[in-house]
């Protein structure tokens, strides 16, 4: 029992002229229930301060529900995780509602009571089981990705790196068991190499280095990038920003004599529209004396077959092509992501030329413009040129309408103007219209609400912001909203229960799911209503726990295993060493129950001493020895005795009377089988016929 695990200390001394009482009650069985009640009575003018400690296996958290809480004005209720030797207050007595759900972060947690009273001290009542604890999840790094197989013990996380960038660190990473589950190693991060070398490239991008290698101003990078046999490389430069003592010059083949393709020394104009190789060889070079300039560029290449148009490219935009393999005739149509227009270059190309095809004319360009009018139910609006710097002296106007029973949501994601720039949001179709928002250099994420289906934005740069410098720009979406100011209701949850923040959902509510004893939560446990009256993610539901807890080791034992998960239908075999015997089953089989969590057919065994074992069995064969003559003759005895008992009863209900009948006068037949007969009682009855 739970109590038994109690030890209570108490010391006495006087603090406000009261006495100062202790508990200390810890708790290890992996479900059970933390009382007010097994608190020691406190007597008269004294105070008490109480800690239930909750522990569990490595791996495995607290989740603790309040089944009851009913405190006395002044008294303390809080609870608390352990996290390295810290306590982390998780909720107090201000917080806890019935049926609420708390979970440490570790093995452990702490529940802290404390009262003065005298009289009517406060009560409460929790229950408490173990979950899962898991890992947090790794942190994407910047310019590529992570996949996660599982982030309980033993799981992995994958992570990889956009073209052109480089793993630095580990590509894979698994959850560590421990107190608080953690991973294997620190994630990576993603780097763009200063130079390398490419054997059959198929496609990928040539970046501008994340930094020097010898943390120097100066860098010189060469890379090769060869085609398989019988291919040729295009290189399309989507981005080309360098400094005036910076150079990049890329060659056909591999030495310094093969025919340049591009030099930025001796071109004034960037080739937009690629370059083609004349062989399956591409070199290029790249020298700068002045790393802090800010130089920055992003060159894709791609190999394609000879007889074949190159795979076209457009940043910021998708296209459509009649023929995969781009041969002669196909046709290909360019679309702009939301936010961007298309320009320089026609909608359509098509691969001409039989002896050596090519396209018809160069892949247009996706840029966000300056200003417009939009009328969709949701877009996007970006600073001119993005994701590239706008420029200076920029005077742009967007109009958004919507329906005319509706109103506008607008949500500022990114808003980074230097300080002469200038960006003015108007509640309206007119830049007279009142003002919802003036902003001037940079400013966090801004969420703001139309009163009628228009919404104008103004935005102007300084024109001399080359000497006052630029921003980054701004991102914005909108959506067209209702009118009300509440989000929908949300539906309940199967085998749990829902709680909500306000007795109106309105924006910032939230709502808490939780589950039954018994039972996981899946997807996220809170939601809240957001600004554009939409819930931060769509509703968890509860997923029945379907695995046991480990029920631990014997002394002297040894245990095969045959899930280490620890599933319903696992199994574990002990066996004893040697000169140990077991006592108690040796095959424990993890099962599920309709209520509560899965739980093993049998307490753990236990491994005893061959000796101790042998002082067991030879008294209890000398209390058998007793016994069993003992309960022989009382069976003998009690035989004989319901023998003649029977016998008597027999003789005066069935014989024949050998003597007058003193009621000879009755002629109704008797029932001599009647049960009262066959008590043996002997009773007088009066009949009157």
């Amino acid at each position: 029992e739970n109590q038994e695990n109690a030890s209570v200390s108490e010391n006495s001394w006087e603090i406000d002229h009261r006495l100062h009482i202790l508990c200390s009650v810890n708790f290890y069985d992996p479900e059970g229930y933390i009382d007010s009640t097994d608190y020691p009575p406190l007597p008269q003018n004294n105070f008490l301060e109480c800690t239930y400690n909750v522990t569990v296996y490595t791996g495995y958290g607290v989740e603790l529900q309040v089944k009851s809480v009913n405190l006395s004005e002044g008294e303390v209720l809080s609870i608390r995780g352990v996290d390295d030797g810290n306590l982390v207050v998780l909720a107090n007595q201000t917080l806890l509602v019935e049926g609420q759900v708390i979970r440490s972060p570790t093995n452990t947690i702490s529940v802290y009571f404390r009262t003065f009273q005298d009289d009517m001290i406060g009560t409460f009542q929790l229950h408490y089981q173990v979950f899962m604890l898991s890992c947090n999840f790794p942190r994407r790094p910047d310019f590529g990705d992570v996949t996660v197989m599982d982030l309980h013990s033993g799981g992995m996380a994958h992570f990889y790196c956009h073209l052109g960038y480089e793993l630095q660190g580990p590509k894979a990473v698994t959850c560590i068991n421990a107190s608080r589950p953690h991973w294997s190693s620190p994630e990576p991060i993603c780097s763009a190499p200063c130079g390398g070398t490419v054997h059959n490239a198929t496609i990928g991008r040539v970046l501008s280095p994340s930094y020097p290698r010898n943390h120097s101003n100066s860098m010189s990078c060469r890379w090769t990038i060869g085609a398989p046999e019988g291919q040729k490389l295009h290189l399309h430069f989507e981005r080309l920003s360098l400094g005036e003592k910076d150079r990049m010059a890329v060659y056909s083949e591999m030495t310094n004599h093969s025919a340049v393709l591009y030099d930025s020394l001796q071109m004034e104009s960037v080739p937009f529209e690629g370059v083609i190789s004349d062989g399956s060889v591409i070199r290029i070079d790249f020298a700068s004396d002045d790393m802090q300039m800010g130089l920055s560029f992003n060159i894709r290449f791609e190999a394609f077959e000879r007889g074949h148009c190159y795979e076209p490219y457009i940043q910021n935009g998708n296209f459509t092509t009649s023929d995969p393999t781009y041969n002669l005739g196909t046709m290909v149509e360019f679309t702009c992501e939301p936010g961007h227009s298309l320009e320089q270059g026609p909608a359509i190309i098509e691969c001409v030329n039989i002896r050596d095809p090519y396209w018809n004319d160069t892949e247009p360009l996706c840029r966000a413009m300056c200003g417009g009018e939009l009328s969709a139910v949701a877009g996007v609006i970006l600073s001119p040129n993005w994701p590239e710097p706008y420029a200076e002296g920029e005077d742009c106007i967007w109009r958004v309408h919507v329906g005319e029973e509706k109103r506008i949501f607008l949500d500022v994601q990114l808003l980074n103007l230097s300080n002469s720039d200038i960006l003015t949001i108007y509640d309206g179709d007119e830049v007279s219209s009142h003002i919802l928002g003036q902003y001037i250099g940079s400013s966090g994420m801004q969420k703001l609400y139309s009163s009628t289906p228009d919404l104008t934005i103004q935005f102007h740069s300084d024109p001399a912001g080359l000497i006052f410098g630029k921003g980054q720009g701004f991102v914005m979406n909108y959506i067209e909203v209702s009118r009300n100011d509440s989000c929908s209701d949300l539906p309940e949850i199967q085998n749990g229960w829902k709680t909500t923040s306000h007795t109106e959902l309105v924006r910032g509510a939230r709502i808490t799911y939780q589950c039954d004893p018994g039972y996981d939560i899946v997807g996220s446990d809170t939601l809240t209503c957001q600004w554009d009256l939409s819930w931060s993610s769509n509703p968890p539901f509860c997923e029945k726990i379907m695995y046991c807890t480990d029920p631990g080791e014997v002394d002297h034992s040894t245990r095969l295993i045959s899930d280490p998960v620890l599933l319903v239908g696992t199994t574990i075999q002990y066996t004893c060493n040697p000169g140990f015997v077991l006592e108690g089953s040796s095959l424990l089989t993890c099962y599920s129950r309709e209520t509560g969590t899965p739980i093993w057919t049998s307490r753990l065994p236990h491994c005893v001493s061959e000796a101790a074992a042998e002082t067991s069995l030879e008294g209890g064969n000398m209390a058998l020895a007793i016994f069993i003559p003992v309960l022989i003759i009382s069976l003998l005895l009690g035989g004989a005795y319901i023998y003649v008992t029977r016998c008597r009863y027999y003789t005066n209900l069935r014989l024949p009377l050998m003597y007058s009948h003193p009621y000879t006068q009755i002629t109704v037949e008797t029932e001599f089988d009647n049960p009262i007969y066959e008590t043996g009682e002997t009773r007088e009855y009066e009949v009157s016929i």
